[in-house]
Formats: structure tokens, C-alpha cells, sequence
């Protein structure tokens, strides 16, 4: 199988040689050193577990992964601010409010589910490009919804590209980036929070800016500017799709295509490998490729039985247990990965589920249990999603090293328990209480994005292999999606009946996950899953 778009021109790239990974770092410019010899999927994912996070191209593909999340994070917010206005507009009861905000949930868990198998069965790139079209179709048509029915529809549909996108953006994020040192997978993966809160604060910004511009009279049609500005960045995307982006080398070499995927090593990681075939050097054995071993062509020539693979193609070497196949998800389950499925599923479940009421909510929050007027409910949502979303998103990332997912998750979900019970004692806020209850959302939001906001992810995608990576992360966003489903048509129900006191029933889902994260120990930061018990792709 060929890549999807051209690999383009090799590149002046760092020289290596057969002697190791330090080799290919220290490659002069005089050309004297060998190019490093590809000769299975073994060699590919160590060559890129040191080297995949280099490249300019690389970097543009981690950015326009990120532009994916960023549509996903600004889609999913940008009726947050409406949905008062589609309330009155349409007419809606407090259930019919809550399906029109669940009903891109619900096409989440079907995107998720079934995008997770696609991608690994059909690759990272198709499925990108089929997103794209989603969330342009998905927009437009919310924005021109003459009602509720058509609104749901369309929110359904842009659902489903949610649920595609986050398993192929994080298997971008994760495969084109080294496993260690600066950049590397889990910061990458850990990328997707403050991208999420950037987003999502520019959706309030272009909230702010419409509302300031448009004729009060006209406010009725803000959210529906805000919804269509969606289709913007999509557009964007198709349109540098062809210069940029390029299919995964990890997923190439997990269907076997070593000439495909050392193409895109030279265009966008601008490493000098060749395929062991197109230097007429000598083959790896069959047995050590069914070994797994990670040997260099120093290793290599000394070997016997190279005769038998002189003259054979590249793509005759024995290859890795290939994945998109439906049985990928009975394996989430087996010994090897079940405990770390269930763990990312307590993450993912139990931080989403306060997320979803907390900070989705957080214009319902404070327009109707606050008080507040409309334009404070907008520079709010702002300043807590722009300002502390982001903020600690970025913090997660620059620590994660040196902390690891698991202790960040746990102390993150610890200070949204405490701040959620706050909020619940507070009640209705006067005066300056006001502020402090403002104050408890933000390090709720805060806690999210630098904790387990960002961490569900490293958990959900670091987990597993390349070969069920996309399962894996689609599996555990359908769960995800599943329970959001029942926060976002309980919450505004909750809400209206319990008042503040709703808050101490959602402090009771990060205190769960606090209780999970601290039970089980797996701690997916740096770990070469691709490389366990010395037997690749396993």
C-alpha cells in the first residue's frame, strides 16, 4: 500500500549509521556516515521512539492534529453560550434543552467507536480528511437549523466528527513524536488540553466580539454566527492538507508498507534511512525479525542464513500483527491491557463527568445560579477557559516529565473535589462571594486541564501499541461519551431543581477518580508499549 499523498523530497538530513540511534544524532554534513538500514517495523519504531519528534514537516502535522482538537473543543463550547437563546427561540423544555446540548454526544459515541476501528484499519490520514468534511457540513447546517429537530440533527452529525477526530489526532500527536526528551509523546498527546481551552476561549472571544458588534435586536441570530464560524478552520485544514500532512510511519510499518513509511521518515521527520534493499546491503534473518530484535547492521552481518534473504523485496519481512480487526476490542480486556483499559476509562468517565457539568456549563452556571448578566457570563467563561484553561494546560505539559500522568491526574482531581465542595457551601453568591465562587470555577478548570482534563488522553492513547491505539482511544471515548450523555440532560434538570446544591453530587465523580488513580499504579508516561517484554508490537 502506497501513502496517500506524495512523501515528498528527501531532505538534507541528520547522516546515520548502522552502529545505533547515538549515531544518527551525530551525522556530519561531509555525508561519510551510512544511512541507517530498514529492514522490519522493529527498526522503523526505534529509529522513530528517538528521532520521530524532528522535522519541520513533523511539527506542522502536530499542529494540524491540534487543529482538529481545536474543532473539536470550539464546536462542542460554541452552543454553550446559545443555548439560552435556542431555548426561548424554539420554545424548548428543560429535557429538549438538555438533547439538543447532548445529541453531539450521542454522535460522539458512535464517531468514537467506530472511527477507532477505522483508523486503524484504513489509516490516520483518510480519516483525518473524512473529519474535516464532518465538522464543514456539521456547521453550516447547525447555523441555518430553522429548528430544533434540525438543530439536533446536525449537532448529531458534527458529533460524529468529534468522535472520528480525537482517535486519529492522538494517534498524530503519539506517532509523530519521540518517546522521550523534549517533545516527546506524552507532552504531545498532553498538547490537546490547552488547545482544547484556546479554543474553546476563542469561542467566547468571538462571542464577545459579535455580541459588542451586533444590534441588540439582532442578539437572537449570535449563536448561530458563532456555530457557522465553525466551518472556518475546517475549510483551512482541506485546503494545506496536501503540503503538510502525511499517513503515520508507525501505521504504515504495522501493515507492512516499509517503503511508504520510510518515504514519510524522509519528508517530514528528515532522517536518512534507507530500505535494506535499496543500498544491496544484507537482509535480517527471518528468525530475528520473528524475534524482534532491534539490531543495527553491525549486529546484523554476522548473522547466518543471509543468503536466504538476499534478493528477497523489503516488503517479503516478516511484519507485526496488523491491526483494525474487531477483535482489537475483546483484547482491550485481555491481562496485558486490562487493568490500564479500566483506569483509563475511571479517568476518562470520572473527570469528563464534572467537565461536562462545570465547565461546559459554565455560562448556565453563572447566568442562572449566579445571577449574572449576560455580558459578565461571557467575559467570564472567557477569562476562565482563555486564562485558566489554558494556563494549565500548559503547565501540565511542561511537568509531566518530571511528575508523570499519575500523580498530576491524582492531585488534580483532588483539587477539583475541594473546589466543587466549596461551591456547593457558598450557595448562591452576594457580594464578593461572587468572586470566589468564580474563583472555585476557575481552579476547577484550572485542576482539568493540567490534570486529568489532559491526562484521559495519555491514558487512553499511550497505553496500547499502534496496532490497537486507535481502538483503545475510540473504545474509551464512545464510554466517555456515553456518560456525558447523562450529565449534559441531567445537569440543566439537576440545576434547575437543586440549585447550587447540584455541586455536591458532581464533587462525587472527581473524588471517584481520585480513588481509582490512587489504587492502580499504571503510569503510561515514556513506557514503550511497542516494546514490552522485548517483543514488538505486542
Amino acid at each position: 500500500m502506497n501513502s496517500p499523498e506524495p512523501a515528498g523530497t528527501s531532505a538534507h538530513a541528520p547522516d546515520t549509521t548502522d552502529s545505533g540511534p547515538t549515531s544518527a544524532a551525530e551525522g556530519t554534513a561531509s555525508g561519510t556516515k551510512s544511512p541507517r538500514i530498514i529492514r522490519s517495523a522493529s527498526d522503523i519504531h526505534s529509529v522513530l521512539a528517538e528521532f520521530g519528534s524532528q522535522g519541520t514537516k513533523t511539527k506542522a502535522v502536530i499542529i494540524l492534529a491540534l487543529g482538529g482538537i481545536f474543532m473539536d473543543a470550539y464546536d462542542f463550547s460554541s452552543l454553550a453560550f446559545g443555548i439560552t437563546a435556542i431555548k426561548e427561540q424554539f420554545g424548548l423544555s428543560g429535557f429538549m434543552t438538555g438533547l439538543v446540548n447532548a445529541s453531539i454526544m450521542v454522535g460522539a459515541v458512535i464517531g468514537a467507536l467506530f472511527g477507532g476501528y477505522l483508523v486503524d484499519r484504513f489509516g490516520r490520514y483518510k480519516l483525518f480528511m473524512a473529519d474535516m468534511v464532518f465538522f464543514v457540513i456539521a456547521a453550516i447546517g447547525c447555523a441555518v437549523a430553522p429548528n430544533e429537530w434540525v438543530l439536533i440533527f446536525f449537532r448529531f452529525v458534527m458529533g460524529i466528527g468529534v468522535g472520528l477526530d480525537l482517535p486519529v489526532a492522538m494517534a498524530f500527536l503519539a506517532e509523530f513524536s519521540k518517546l522521550k526528551g523534549k517533545g516527546n509523546r506524552s507532552q504531545r498527546v498532553n498538547a490537546w488540553s490547552p488547545a482544547w481551552y484556546i479554543a474553546t476561549g476563542i469561542g467566547y472571544l468571538v462571542v464577545l466580539i459579535i455580541f459588542v458588534i451586533l444590534p441588540y435586536d439582532q442578539h437572537a441570530i449570535l449563536w448561530r454566527l458563532v456555530v457557522g464560524f465553525g466551518a472556518v478552520p475546517a475549510l483551512v485544514v482541506l485546503l494545506v492538507r496536501r503540503r503538510y500532512l502525511a499517513e503515520s510511519p508507525e501505521w504504515l510499518a504495522n501493515q507492512g508498507d516499509l517503503r511508504a513509511a520510510v518515504d514519510v521518515m524522509r519528508s517530514h521527520h528528515n532522517l536518512d534511512v534507507r530500505l535494506a534493499d535499496e543500498v544491496g546491503g544484507t537482509r535480517t534473518t527471518a528468525a530475528a525479525d520473528a524475534d524482534g530484535a532491534k539490531q543495527e547492521s553491525t549486529n546484523l552481518a554476522g548473522q547466518t542464513g543471509d543468503s536466504a534473504a538476499t534478493g528477497s523485496s523489503a516488503g517479503s519481512l516478516q511484519t507485526p500483527k496488523r491491526g483494525g480487526k474487531w477483535s482489537g476490542f475483546a483484547e482491550l480486556f485481555a491481562p496485558q491491557y486490562r487493568v490500564r483499559t479500566i483506569v483509563a476509562l475511571c479517568v476518562s468517565v470520572f473527570s469528563t463527568f464534572g467537565y461536562n457539568a462545570v465547565a461546559y456549563g459554565t455560562p448556565l452556571i453563572i447566568t442562572t445560579l449566579f445571577h449574572q448578566t449576560p455580558l459578565v457570563t461571557i467575559i467570564a467563561s472567557l477569562v476562565i477557559n482563555l486564562g485558566f484553561g489554558a494556563i494549565g494546560g500548559l503547565l501540565g505539559m511542561s511537568i509531566i516529565n518530571r511528575f508523570g500522568t499519575r500523580r498530576i491526574t491524582l492531585v488534580g482531581f483532588v483539587i477539583q473535589a475541594v473546589a466543587l465542595a466549596l461551591l456547593a457551601i457558598v450557595g448562591i453568591p452576594t457580594g464578593a462571594l461572587v468572586l470566589v465562587s468564580v474563583a472555585m470555577l476557575a481552579a476547577f478548570v484550572f485542576a482539568q486541564a493540567g490534570g486529568p482534563g489532559a491526562n484521559l488522553m495519555n491514558y487512553a492513547t499511550l497505553s496500547y501499541p499502534t496496532r490497537l491505539r486507535g481502538i483503545g482511544i475510540g473504545f474509551n471515548q464512545s464510554v466517555l461519551r456515553a456518560f456525558s450523555i447523562v450529565s449534559l440532560i441531567m445537569f440543566p434538570i439537576l440545576a434547575g431543581s437543586m440549585g447550587t446544591g447540584v455541586f455536591w453530587i458532581v464533587a462525587c465523580a472527581p473524588l471517584a477518580g481520585a480513588i481509582a488513580v490512587g489504587i492502580v499504579k499504571w503510569d503510561p508516561t515514556a513506557k514503550d508499549v511497542e516494546e514490552e517484554n522485548g517483543m514488538p508490537n505486542r
